[in-house]
């Protein structure tokens, strides 16, 4: 907004602490009109959403990271302060709904003061309102409205209570920025701060002279400060004495002791406000049950994965294999029908049938961060963390890993100690993550046999999937004990985290996170499957010109001299061509580099390809085994159990190859978008290079001593 003007596309941002329900609000607010990105410039991630108000144009929603303060201890926090002083910027707020946890209010208000003398058009959100009850709360909001000189609303983002009379306010403060305005600053700068400030006020783009305070601590890092004046920033507060540490310090206590007497003249408390949570963290967090319950969970979820995911999986299968023949009965033979369906559809059919266990995945992981256990456990584990190397925190990056690895490794940012945080980003991936279910599905399938005891319940492969995500988190923890000798800092830190009261899931919000990265993963795979389908069908199907044309004779020869049938014939010729093509080719010459961890060149196809992205591993398998005669090709199982050893006539995929590719697949780096993160996050070359090296190296160890130990 500017000049009184509403813009075509008004921003209004969500700001607020971690663990205020920010999300929850939002997801409200939004629906599924939401866009996930990064913030320009960074690797934050972006969640921005549609909100439709009357008489208003389309407003752009913007839930900013949780921060406590504008003095930044995490790239998050820094991402907030760097647009909420930024005027030019494109994501600078006409309005800000301010989330604060009602029953939590003292300690979530001072953001809030700093953002209001910003002198920034603002709403109070009072959230959580439906625990005011349970905790014996009750609040005064004409008062509290009028003391901080902002609309203040209590609103249940769990129950829809309050939403309508929220977009009403959101639509006032747009139409009206200067309705609400504070009689007097939160906080006066003290003696040094207003000689460093009467020297660059004119100097800094300010709006006022909290504004330039604030650009004042952080002009070394904000970007839109420019060089010059950066320089003449440093040498005033040199010149004046001025400590921003101090001065940081001083301003948070006399906030503190400034809003602190208006909740207490506005909120009263009745009873013990955390006593259920207490008593469920007797248990939940107690040193010998707690690691039991988790452990308890995880096998829970891995079963899960397993029962709940058979019947869709069976559907996808049939669609997709009615689907190409549907095609291939419509379409006349050539080359395009033989894209189409070899190609194109086998590969992507071979990694949405795993859609379901991926959609499972997200959603367990989803409601026990929304019921609060994540921070819990995050807590729980840190004594043990730090044995490691690692940080509490670290748990729950390790935990994300097996959603997916990069935002997980982004998540490291809460971890204040540089060398905890980095080792934290070099072993997360090492946790299995959605791009490998595939690829343990259908390996676990030939590696254990399928038995069930108590009633079906427990199930060996469900056993051994288990074992596969616990092998990971073994080997993690094991990397990062290495690293932490090898790479010796003075450094030590203690873990801060507030552990959110237990709440019930708000099943919308669980609902939405499966959507969006259930939708995200197809989308993000989808483009590299599509691709990497497409060229594998043209390097399977074509060749060197006389390689293809001496594997037609020989094929011919053969089939007069042992009278083969027609689709013995036919057979036989897809595997000679095959061989013969280009994709043939490259799979020969790295043969023998993989032939002592019980690998044939077709395997050694599908290895290459999955260094893009592990998830790969099937679509390719489905690609270069759909190139053949049979009709069954889409059943991808079934033809991967059929292949067999040309030599000695034995499966291909019998229980030694198999567990020997399961344990490459837990141990290597096979996702190229997880280097390009850890780059972005460490700044540097370096690290991906050591992450990429060291575990690619076990991958191949332990997969070579699996395979010689079974075969």
């Amino acid at each position: 907004m500017h000049n009184g003007q509403i813009k075509a596309t008004p921003v209004v941002g969500l700001v607020g602490n971690p663990n205020s329900g920010k999300s929850s609000l939002f997801n409200v607010l939004t629906g599924l009109r939401q866009r996930i990105g990064n913030f320009p410039g960074v690797t934050v991630e972006k969640k921005a959403g549609m909100l439709r108000l009357p008489g208003l144009p389309t407003v752009e929603l913007v839930d900013f990271p949780g921060a406590y303060s504008c003095y930044p201890t995490s790239l998050d926090e820094r991402l907030v302060v760097q647009e909420l002083t930024n005027p030019a910027g494109d994501l600078f707020p006409d309005a800000i709904v301010y989330v604060a946890d009602i029953t939590k209010l003292d300690k979530h208000l001072l953001l809030f003061t700093q953002l209001r003398d910003l002198d920034l058009p603002m709403i109070l959100v009072l959230n959580m309102a439906d625990l005011m009850e349970n905790n014996g709360l009750t609040v005064d909001i004409p008062r509290l409205s009028k003391e901080l000189g902002v609309p203040v609303l209590p609103v249940s983002s769990r129950e829809h209570r309050g939403i309508t009379e929220l977009k009403t306010a959101i639509t006032d403060l747009l139409r009206a920025p200067d309705a609400f305005r504070p009689r007097l600053p939160f906080y006066e700068p003290g003696a040094s701060a207003r000689d460093v400030l009467g020297e660059l006020r004119r100097e800094l783009p300010a709006r006022n002279d909290y504004h330039a305070l604030l650009l004042t601590h952080h002009a070394p890092w904000l970007k839109h400060i420019p060089e010059p004046t950066r320089h003449k920033v440093q040498t005033a507060r040199v010149r004046h004495g001025f400590h921003s540490l101090r001065a940081q310090v001083e301003e948070t206590m006399d906030r503190y002791n400034t809003f602190e007497p208006i909740v207490k003249s506005s909120v009263r408390h009745a009873g013990d406000t955390a006593s259920h949570s207490d008593r469920i963290d007797n248990i939940v967090t107690h040193p010998v049950f707690g690691p039991v319950i988790f452990i308890v969970l995880m096998l829970l979820l891995f079963q899960a994965l397993f029962a709940w995911a058979s019947v869709p999986m069976d559907l996808i299968e049939l669609t997709f294999g009615t689907l190409g023949e549907t095609i291939r009965a419509t379409l006349s033979a050539g080359w395009f029908t033989d894209l189409l369906v070899d190609g194109i559809i086998a590969g992507l059919g071979g990694v949405l049938v795993f859609v379901p266990q991926i959609a499972i995945l997200f959603f367990f992981i989803a409601i026990l961060e929304e019921v609060g256990y994540l921070a819990r456990a995050a807590y729980m584990f840190d004594s043990l963390m730090q044995h490691f190397g690692l940080n509490g925190r670290s748990v729950v990056a390790l935990i994300s890993g097996h959603a997916c690895a990069i935002p997980a490794i982004m998540s490291t940012r809460t971890i204040a100690n540089w060398k905890e945080r980095l080792l934290t980003i070099l072993v997360t991936p090492l946790t299995s993550c959605s791009a490998r279910i595939p690829v343990y599905v259908i390996l676990i399938s030939f590696a254990v046999p399928q038995v069930t005891y108590l009633n079906g319940w427990v199930g060996l492969q469900g056993l051994a999937f288990a074992g596969l995500y616990f092998l990971g988190i073994a080997g993690a923890m094991l990397s990062a004990l290495a690293f932490k000798y090898l790479l010796r800092t003075p450094d030590r830190s203690f873990l801060m985290l507030e552990l959110p009261d237990y709440r019930t899931p708000v099943w919308r919000n669980v609902t939405t996170t499966v959507w969006q990265k259930s939708k995200t993963f197809v989308l993000e795979a989808g483009k590299i499957i599509l691709l990497i389908s497409i060229v594998l069908w043209a390097a399977s199907t074509y060749g060197p010109s006389d390689d293809m044309a001496a594997a037609e004779a020989q094929v011919m020869e053969q089939a007069g001299a042992r009278e083969l049938s027609e689709e013995q014939a036919a057979d036989l010729l897809a595997s000679e061509r095959l061989e013969a093509s280009y994709a043939g080719h490259l799979g020969k010459f790295i043969e023998p580099v993989i032939r002592p961890l019980g690998y044939d060149w077709k395997i050694g196809i599908a290895l290459l390809t999955s260094f893009a992205a592990r998830e790969v591993f099937v679509g390719t398998m489905a690609t270069i085994y759909s190139v053949g005669s049979s009709d069954d090709e889409f059943r991808i199982r079934e033809r991967m159990a059929e292949e067999r050893n040309p030599v000695t006539g034995e499966p291909v995929y019998n229980r030694a190859t198999s567990w020997s590719l399961l344990i490459f697949y837990v141990f290597a780096m096979m996702c190229m978008s997880t280097l390009a993160v850890t780059k972005r996050e460490t700044n540097s070359w370096k690290w991906p290079i050591v992450q990429f090296t060291f575990m690619t190296v076990i991958a191949y160890v332990g997969a070579m001593v699996v395979y010689q130990l079974l075969a």
